[in-house]
């Protein structure tokens, strides 16, 4: 088995620009976008509808929220689940993937704050 080095760690090779797949590009495709780390954070505690994460994140337009919520149910980060009926409710709880990114968002927060 070969060594790991930094640059294969960080996706880098012999070209400065990192590949589309590497891991850590994945990572901050999810990431990406305005927001998307306080619409992750809404979900620890469980299990959130659209109307209870715009209320937690009044300053964040209801498009945006869209938009993330969509993001990130592509992604695999959170699950949607609409029950039937009228009106139909449609809540979002996050999967094991989404779960796996809270420590790395602790890990990213406790970095900023110690610079």
């Amino acid at each position: 088995m070969a060594h790991q080095t930094v640059s294969d760690m960080l996706c880098t090779g012999t070209d400065p620009r990192p590949e589309p797949d590497c891991p850590v590009e994945v990572t901050l495709g999810v990431l990406r976008g305005r927001w998307t780390p306080l619409v992750i954070d809404q979900f620890r505690a469980g299990p959130r509808t659209f109307g209870e994460v715009a209320a937690a994140l009044p300053a964040l337009s209801d498009k945006v929220l869209a938009d993330r919520l969509a993001q990130l149910t592509a992604a695999g980060v959170l699950s949607r689940h609409r029950t039937p009926g009228w009106p139909a409710r449609v809540r979002y709880d996050l999967t094991d993937r989404g779960a796996a990114l809270v420590p790395v968002l602790h890990a990213m927060w406790q970095w900023g704050a110690d610079t």
